[in-house]
């Protein structure tokens, strides 16, 4: 039992492990960090690629969907249901355990449907479905198309990860779609209680963008600025959950608590350092926060269970958070298209992940027909 994950639970953080693969599941690794306190798991496209591109711990049941007929996307779409499914089966003593609140695996849904409400409405409904786990968590990207579908899957009963969030303007829309999902269903006379959902900001990639704005301006004549490289991300995630309070701890919210529905978390994303000079705990120590979530690649999970030094910390400095944002702002550096872009480049490196995927995977298919 790791002693700096179970402090991190008592003060109301669970930490999600950023990685699924087939090999992880079924050696018992996936256990064994469930009993060191790990609460869920997140996948994306890029984290199934390297899974099913980096082992061959996949061919027996690629050679089994062959048999049936299925084409390339039809088995890419099985292989991520069996890991999903297993993944979800592992963690239902969480998800019991602590009344339905932790213990979730997520699902991406296919990114090429980023940008169309509608589809993105079809595919969560079939996603959910075909797994048929409670503590299945469905990922619809916070795009503009997203928002209508994340009201819509919430108001159907469907558990979302809302993923590729940067700006706190897009926060607060994606909370008040769950908000509005939430309603809709207690409108209907629906049961509430056994609906979740998470807010995954992303963390690191907002200093990588903004850094390299900082350094266009140091460049120009404004050494001073240098104090300023690898805060605005914390920063900005820091003023965002002030934001999280105002809305979900609201007389408003309460009314909504008082009939069974539940706070929509902050779940903390892309929080391995990108920068080799900054702290490899950079976005996980200053993000100690309660009602959060923060998810972990392997390698940051084992720096943070080695090193991290428990203590809340997301309240302190707030006004040097607003200094820091408001400083950037005025010299010029356009926080708007900087959120833009992220969102943009985000679904870009998923849809290349999935493409790439399905590729590889139609040449291995090929390869096992033919041996």
């Amino acid at each position: 039992m790791n002693s700096r994950l179970y402090k991190l639970l008592k003060m109301g953080q669970s930490i999600w492990l950023d990685n699924i693969s087939r090999g992880l599941i079924r050696s018992g690794g996936l256990n064994e960090l469930i009993e060191k306190g790990i609460r869920g798991v997140t996948s994306n496209p890029t984290i199934f690629e390297k899974a099913i591109l980096g082992s061959n711990d996949y061919d027996e049941s690629i050679l089994k969907f062959i048999s049936k007929g299925l084409n390339s996307e039809q088995i890419l779409e099985e292989l991520m249901i069996e890991d999903i499914q297993e993944a979800c089966d592992a963690f239902r003593g969480v998800y019991e355990e602590s009344g339905g609140d932790d213990g979730f695996v997520s699902i991406e849904v296919n990114p090429l449907l980023a940008y169309d409400t509608e589809k993105t409405i079809e595919a969560v409904k079939t996603i959910w479905t075909k797994i048929n786990r409670q503590n299945l968590m469905v990922k619809i990207p916070a795009t503009m198309e997203g928002l209508q579908a994340i009201e819509t899957s919430i108001a159907n009963g469907i558990n979302v990860n809302v993923t590729l969030i940067f700006s706190i303007n897009r926060y607060i829309e994606v909370a008040n779609a769950y908000i509005r999902g939430i309603e809709r269903r207690l409108m209907e006379g629906l049961d509430v209680s056994n609906v979740n959902s998470v807010a995954s900001v992303f963390v690191s990639r907002i200093d990588t963008l903004v850094d390299n704005e900082i350094v266009k301006l140091i460049n120009q004549g404004k050494p001073e600025l240098t104090k300023y490289l690898g805060k605005s991300a914390v920063a900005n995630t820091k003023l965002l959950y002030q934001e999280f309070k105002k809305l979900f701890f609201s007389e408003k919210f309460e009314n909504l608590r008082a009939k069974g529905a539940k706070i929509q978390r902050p779940l903390w994303a892309s929080t391995s350092t990108k920068n080799p000079v900054y702290s490899q705990l950079l976005y996980v120590d200053e993000l100690f926060a309660p009602n959060t979530v923060n998810t972990l690649p392997p390698k940051t999970l084992e720096i943070m269970m080695e090193e991290s030094i428990i203590q809340e910390r997301i309240e302190n400095d707030l006004e040097t958070a607003r200094k820091i944002i408001d400083e950037l702002k005025a010299v010029g550096i356009n926080f708007d298209e900087i959120f833009d872009k992220l969102e943009k480049d985000g679904v870009k490196a998923f849809v290349d992940s999935y493409l790439n995927l399905l590729s590889t995977l139609e040449q291995k298919v090929k390869i096992l027909q033919d041996a």
